[in-house]
């Protein structure tokens, strides 16, 4: 009998791989975010374009180092560290002063992330983990919003930009409040044509909500997002905030306005849509978008503040492993009312 010239190898389910590694995933990712950093950098000029470069390079510095501390391989091949650093850039107001933005770059990499054992441990969005941290330590400067377009972005830098450490900025008159805040104290309605096509102020990654879209549909047409999370999202506000309008136009704004303002684009289809911080089953995905809908909607109408879509994103990302619990994959074989061990 002639020997065996291959091994027998068995493993565990499951058996049909997708092709797609982490890296390729990631720099797809990446590839999908270029329209919309680069929207951003024409609207803010300068102070977007360091703003994103700083909120980039300082969470690339912490993981390197953090890799180099716990002495593991460096992670930055992945590129899934610059994803974190571009969506947290993105969230940031382009007049921030840029050691704000390393601070929150540090501590959403290093507490949101590596706290929990790096990728794929993760369960909060690392982004929105930095964001939230300096929303709470600097509100004053996270909710000063310098105005877009202006005719000397690309000469000259706001004078909060370079506000030495642990000082009071100092912002130009230049300054504007954003669609959401008009609309909550002030009752004043952005157009939706402005809105859609990022011809507002607000933070870096408000302008671009078309070309958010546009690589929200590119990652699901090369099957590496999850469609039903920004989709479920998206219409459970359109939905919410449509009955809210119907029931009183004057004191409730429109679902277009709705969607196109504030972060809730960004949100929806690129940081709620994050696989380690989502359900795992269709069903549970529903649901979590579902409910980050409603919960950005009753943030808006009803909170202090006039955005929600941070909250909303990690307080669904805390429920994720419950919905995970309860919603669970029939087993093969069985009829799915046999109770697992």
């Amino acid at each position: 009998m002639a020997p065996l010239t291959k091994t027998l190898e068995i493993r565990t389910s499951p058996h049909i791989l997708s092709g797609y590694s982490v890296d390729t995933i990631m720099f797809n990712v990446v590839l999908a975010l270029i329209p919309t950093t680069a929207f951003a950098v024409y609207a803010f000029g300068l102070a977007g374009l360091l703003t994103l470069v700083t909120a980039t390079l300082s969470c690339v510095l912490t993981e390197h180092l953090i890799c180099r501390f716990v002495r593991r391989s460096s992670t930055l091949a992945d590129w899934s560290v610059t994803i974190t650093g571009l969506l947290y850039g993105l969230t940031l107001p382009p007049g921030l002063p840029l050691w704000m933005v390393a601070v929150g770059g540090f501590i959403g990499v290093a507490l949101g992330k590596w706290l929990f054992g790096g990728l794929g441990g993760n369960p909060f969005n690392p982004a929105l983990v930095g964001r939230a941290v300096l929303q709470a330590a600097f509100p004053v400067a996270m909710t000063s919003w310098i105005s877009g377009f202006t005719p000397g972005r690309f000469s000259s830098l706001p004078s909060s930009t370079l506000t030495p450490p642990f000082t009071e900025p100092v912002y130009d008159a230049v300054t504007g409040a954003t669609p959401l805040a008009l609309w909550k104290f002030d009752r004043v309605l952005t157009g939706t044509g402005d809105l859609a096509l990022g011809m507002i102020g607000g933070s870096t990654g408000e302008t671009g909500s078309l070309l958010i879209l546009l690589g929200g549909l590119y990652l699901v047409a090369r099957n590496m997002m999850n469609w039903r999370i920004p989709v479920a999202i998206l219409g459970t506000v359109a939905a919410f905030s449509g009955i809210l309008y119907t029931l009183d136009s004057q004191a409730y704004a429109s679902p277009l306005f709705m969607l196109f303002s504030g972060g809730l684009m960004l949100g929806a289809v690129f940081m709620a849509t994050d696989m380690v911080g989502s359900p795992m089953t269709s069903l549970g995905c529903v649901l979590y978008g579902a409910l980050i809908g409603v919960l950005v909607v009753v943030i808006r109408v009803w909170g202090g503040m006039p955005e929600g879509v941070m909250y909303a994103i990690l307080l669904g990302n805390a429920i994720v492993p419950h919905i995970d619990g309860m919603i669970q994959p029939t087993v093969y074989g069985t009829s799915g009312r046999e109770k697992r061990e």
